[in-house]
């Protein structure tokens, strides 16, 4: 028998409907709120925006920015540690090809591969004590892009877009660029996962130069601006009304959204992806091939207000020098580090510099021993490096970053990350920290629970800021 106190059926199903309804419209005012991209900023933001250099496939640091005397010593020897583990077989240890210098008033080391990127070394903090979890490229390039190396998540730019909005509706808020295909993992690096679609990236394959291969049909020869307007709008008419007998459909929606945004971008990406406006004096500080493309296009995207661009070696992973490191990494340093100077340049002659924060960084490291001889990796010869894991290093300029400082460091060979160690959870914490966040409150909730970037991990590291 119920008590006076017991509600009725009729009052029970009443209160249950009225909390469900509630719990709806909470929801709708968030997902609202999410697609104006207009998450409040936690801190006064030092960044605006980030330009990702992502060294796919491995860069060796002690071959870059790291060197280690004990390499030299030991060249040739097993290794004098007992704490150098890898999971799978390697050899003696083997110095660096590369002889380093110091620059700049801060007189940080840098191999000789990089000398246009060392005239920066007074802007650029290094990290050389980075460490992931495993030593196979899909799940450090899942970890170093989205946070999490197994499953699906967003991609940090996704993250970022997500929080920061975009600063120009004629643009994508997020922008990868990557010449001749994907990179290991494919449009898994950039995906928005459960977030809206607008905030997954916008791909670009850089193997062409003038526009139109850069971008497909950004140009329409057979009607007028005017007429495909008027179309356009009889299209997301009929998308809408289509969308209104379909619920709350976000697949629908980013489908609907992404024609717009294709609209707007006939103008104004025709002429941010046109380098050929720059002046020739301004293409050649560049350099020539697709990475000095990709970044004096990253200057002109940042400029036009979008919030997140990467840029990838090439497809595949270029950095992965098993074998014949030394002619390898120099050729894949070549290509890179003449853009990667210029874009420090143009970011500091444009008063850019301070508001954008520039990360560059592969997935992993590389051993400091010589990888030993099997089958179908290095063709038998031991002149290479196996994947590293342990400890490697990233460098970071721009966007409140103090540069002309090393944060962290391996131990005397190089292996194993053993002062302030950074995890890519902590890079990421970081990262967000620059920009205005607090990773642990920028949260989507989805599938009922509060899911972050860094997930339940992460650190600031408050070492690199100016």
């Amino acid at each position: 028998m119920l008590n006076s106190c017991t509600p009725s059926r009729r009052t029970f199903l009443k209160t249950c409907g009225t909390g469900l309804g509630s719990v709806a419209l909470t929801d709708l005012l968030a997902q609202e709120q999410v697609s104006a991209g207009e998450v409040p900023l936690h801190f006064p933001a030092k960044a605006k925006r980030v330009i990702h250099l992502f060294m796919n496939g491995g860069p060796s640091h002690v071959d870059t920015f790291d060197p280690k005397e004990a390499l030299e010593k030991f060249d040739g020897q097993t290794a004098p540690t007992k704490n150098l583990r890898t999971e799978r077989p390697t050899g003696n240890v083997l110095k660096s090809p590369y002889k380093f210098k110091q620059y700049g008033e801060s007189g940080l080391p840098v191999s000789e591969i990089f000398p246009h990127t060392a005239q920066h070394m007074d802007d650029i903090c290094v990290i050389r004590s980075m460490h992931a979890d495993v030593p196979n490229h899909e799940p450090s390039l899942m970890l170093m892009n989205t946070g999490e190396s197994r499953l699906v998540r967003p991609s940090m730019g996704s993250w970022i877009s997500y929080g920061l909005g975009t600063a120009n509706a004629n643009l994508p808020s997020f922008v990868t660029m990557c010449p001749g295909g994907y990179p290991i993992k494919e449009s898994q690096n950039w995906q928005n996962a459960f977030l809206p679609g607008k905030y997954q990236a916008t791909y670009i394959n850089t193997s062409g130069k003038r526009v139109e291969q850069l971008i497909d049909h950004i140009r329409n020869n057979s009607v007028s601006s005017t007429d495909q307007r008027q179309q356009l709008d009889l299209l997301q008419q009929l998308n809408r009304h289509h969308a209104k007998t379909r619920g709350d459909d976000r697949r629908l929606e980013s489908r609907i959204e992404s024609f717009e945004l294709a609209y707007r971008m006939q103008d104004e990406a025709s002429e941010a992806f046109d380098i050929q406006r720059e002046p020739l004096a301004t293409r050649e500080m560049y350099g020539k091939g697709a990475f000095a493309r990709q970044a004096l296009i990253a200057r002109r995207l940042v400029e036009r207000g979008v919030r997140f661009v990467q840029l990838y070696t090439g497809a595949g992973q270029p950095w992965d020098n098993h074998d014949d490191l030394a002619d390898r990494h120099r050729d894949v340093a070549k290509g890179v580090d003449q853009a990667i100077g210029a874009l420090l340049n143009d970011l500091k002659r444009t008063g850019m510099l301070h508001e954008t924060l520039v990360l560059w960084g592969g997935e992993f490291g590389r051993t400091p021993v010589v990888e030993m001889p099997k089958e179908g990796s290095n063709q038998g010869k031991m002149n290479g490096r196996d994947h590293n894991h342990y400890g490697f290093t990233c460098w970071m300029a721009g966007g409140g970053v103090k540069g002309g400082q090393a944060v962290g460091a391996t131990d005397e060979l190089g292996f194993q990350a053993v002062e302030n160690r950074v995890h890519v959870h902590d890079l990421h914490a970081t990262i967000l920290r620059l920009l205005g966040y607090d990773h642990e409150r920028l949260t989507y909730r989805y599938a009922g629970r509060d899911f972050r970037l860094t997930d339940v991990h992460g650190k600031v590291i408050k070492d690199i800021f100016s």
